[in-house]
């Protein structure tokens, strides 16, 4: 598994804590650094305010050859809603041209649809893998949030990537069987929320007062970390890296700091043994704690 550095904090304020996005040239300087220090994989959004054009600014500095990079960008959420079927296809190429115009590129590795309930529109699906058919994306699929629209996709012969949900609080995709070889075959998973916006991080004094069932259990991971003298960002990274199946992990960050330490702990290793241990501490935990979508701010 390698990392993808994901550009939402680079586009708008985000996080549980409401963590403020660095300035344009920091932005640049990170997606620099990353590129210089082993990361190849950019994430972003059309819906990540100012990302695009951060990671666009960032491609014409031309620091690394394009064609060393996987650059996958994602389409406005609900707009196909407002359109007849027969103009899906149509609609897809203009927000995707768009988006090749805002990042300065001709392609994407990979476009995705930004709203999960599509993953169960074969219509929607078919229109989005024309854009793969004109050459202005290698791979097309959906960001899907929960299992049954990752399922969806691996059965549609018109997806071959999507990007998930998966942590060390939220097993969900493994527990339904996505991470199956054979049942995931011929898609490429990307994963993401590694640290739940920053929930993983957080003391239980820290968590804001809607989220009063996620207490306990960041306590319990502050507690586990403390006795076996871990990072938590570690154990979260070292979490989702046990998994042989997705191959890039999706983090964001905030400031250079940040990205020099996680790309550092990214390569610690933590023994399977302790991480099986941990994996059962945190088994079923509710929907509504892990998928940020539910919150109820």
């Amino acid at each position: 598994m390698e990392l993808c550095l994901g550009t939402v904090q680079f586009g708008m304020d985000y996080g549980i804590i409401g963590q403020k996005k660095p300035s344009l040239e920091e932005g640049v300087a990170c997606l620099d650094y990353a590129t210089q220090n082993g990361i190849s994989a950019i994430d972003t959004a059309t819906a990540y305010g100012t990302a695009e054009e951060v990671t666009g600014a960032f491609l014409r500095r031309k620091t690394i050859l394009r064609d060393k990079l996987f650059i996958s960008s994602k389409m406005l959420p609900n707009v196909l809603d407002d359109y007849e079927s027969s103009q899906y296809t149509t609609k897809i190429r203009e927000h995707l041209v768009n988006s090749l115009k805002v990042l300065g590129t001709d392609y994407l590795d990979a476009y995705m649809l930004h709203s999960a309930r599509y993953a169960h529109r074969p219509d929607i699906l078919q229109s989005l893998y024309e854009m793969k058919k004109e050459g202005l994306a290698k791979k097309v699929g959906v960001s899907v949030y929960e299992p049954d629209e990752a399922k969806a996709c691996f059965n549609s012969p018109f997806v071959d990537f999507i990007q998930l949900p998966y942590s060390v609080f939220d097993h969900r995709m493994k527990d339904a069987g996505v991470f199956d070889p054979a049942i995931a075959s011929g898609v490429e998973i990307h994963t993401r929320s590694a640290f739940i916006q920053g929930l993983i991080l957080l003391n239980e004094d820290q968590v804001p007062s809607y989220l009063e069932k996620a207490k306990p259990i960041v306590k319990k991971i502050r507690k586990i970390c403390e006795e076996n003298a871990m990072n938590r960002v570690a154990l979260a990274l070292a979490y989702v890296k046990m998994e042989k199946v997705p191959t890039h992990l999706v983090f964001g960050v905030d400031n250079m700091e940040q990205l020099k330490q996680d790309i550092e702990l990214f390569s610690q290793e933590i023994p399977t043994d302790l991480l099986r241990i941990i994996e059962n501490e945190f088994a079923d935990i509710e929907a509504d704690v892990v998928m940020p979508s539910l919150w109820k701010r």
